[in-house]
């Protein structure tokens, strides 16, 4: 899918999106990744990011070397409830937006970028529509099934937009479905290189049984408090099942230590709590045969491109409920397990019983996992921005 034409000598771009990294590390993969094909024909990629100062991205930009700016944003605080929506905080920030698109707008003028890459984020709309305005090419990226709302007001104004999933195409509005590409969700390459045997050495599971399957449990960066008490609930039921690598946040592991203890030795050897897994992540996860996590987009794009059989746990308040979205989406095609009723014990041993006792089982899930996997995704949206240049 690679563009055959004679790559630019100098790319500008501009990359606008963050708030959280899933809207952040997509398009970090993205800007590595065409940086890398520009490199490879002997040219240079010049980028700058917009984001917010609070954001994600604020740190994650510059530690990576890339210019970073920030416009006036506002943030819709979503309710079902049309009083709520306009509610004084709403009014506010809402007041905020065209004094953010004519900052955005200085900053694109002045930048002459060749694209801006919207991720989506509160303050992709402020420089999307500033994209518009100053005649750039805009490419939406989506990392959700569907659309979220940033991407949503932008739909109109973009040259491109690239999707997660075959199943986002319906959910378009028909007036952009014509401009809409499946790209899938960038990954972080390194997600795709991981050796069980480096998780073992490096986290020290020298008391786990080898005949096991091995469990990683993860609630994000921070943990899940639902998460973790419903693991501990379930302990002494799973170690006599699986060995179980557990990420419970800084916050939570001194307590899951503690209840461990009191568990038979040869259960509690098989339990490994630990707050935060950094660099040793690919390792884990190849040595995982079965995970319990969250469902957000980029979970998502990592185990099925590895082809993991799931349990998620969607976060009830995640915007749009897409994590319930996502994970019923996978469940659907037998690709994983999604509870999304009341997160009990006795629900997740349900869940994760035929996983963890059947082998044949676990291997049809991994295989329907991996068809919804797209390892290839930052270079089909490299394709994507390159061909939404030379066609702007």
């Amino acid at each position: 899918m690679n563009s055959p034409s004679p790559l630019p000598r100098t790319f500008r771009l501009i990359v606008t999106g963050g708030g959280t990294g899933g809207h952040t590390y997509p398009a970090l993969t993205a800007v590595r990744t065409l940086q890398a094909r520009l490199a490879a024909a002997g040219g240079t990629l010049d980028v700058l990011w917009i984001g917010t100062p609070d954001g994600l991205e604020a740190r994650v930009a510059p530690a990576e070397g890339i210019a970073f700016t920030t416009v006036a944003t506002g943030k819709i605080r979503r309710s079902a409830n049309p009083l709520k929506m306009v509610s004084p905080a709403n009014v506010r920030d809402m007041a905020r937006v065209p004094l953010g698109v004519a900052q955005a707008r200085k900053v694109v003028s002045d930048f002459r970028p060749d694209v801006v890459l919207a991720t989506g984020g509160y303050v992709a709309v402020p420089a999307g529509l500033a994209a518009r305005m100053c005649r750039r090419p805009l490419v939406l990226h989506e990392q959700t099934v569907r659309l979220g709302l940033a991407n949503r007001k932008l739909a109109g104004s973009a040259t491109r937009i690239a999707v997660s999933s075959e199943s986002s195409l319906p959910l378009l509005p028909e007036s952009v479905r014509g401009i809409a590409v499946v790209t899938g969700n960038p990954i972080r390459p390194e997600v795709l290189t991981g050796h069980p045997a480096k998780a073992v050495e490096a986290l020290g599971l020298y008391g786990f049984d080898a005949r096991l399957p091995t469990v990683y449990v993860t609630g994000g960066a921070q943990g899940s408090q639902q998460i973790n008490d419903v693991v501990r609930d379930t302990l002494p039921w799973l170690l006599e099942r699986a060995n179980v690598v557990h990420q419970c946040g800084p916050a939570h592991a001194e307590a899951l230590r503690r209840h461990a203890a009191a568990l038979p030795p040869e259960l509690a050897n098989r339990y490994y709590p630990t707050g935060f897994v950094g660099p040793e992540l690919p390792d884990v996860l190849a040595l995982a045969d079965v995970v319990i996590s969250r469902s957000g987009a980029g979970t998502l794009a990592e185990l099925t491109a590895l082809g993991k059989p799931a349990v998620f746990i969607p976060l009830a308040t995640s915007a749009g409920n897409e994590q319930a979205h996502n994970a019923r989406h996978l469940e659907q095609s037998g690709a994983a397990v999604a509870l999304t009723g009341e997160v009990t014990p006795t629900a997740l041993r349900d869940a994760a019983s035929p996983l963890l006792t059947d082998p044949a089982r676990r291997a049809a899930m991994a295989q329907r996992a991996r068809s919804h996997g797209r390892p290839d995704a930052a270079d089909r949206l490299v394709d994507v921005i390159l061909s939404a240049a030379s066609s702007g």
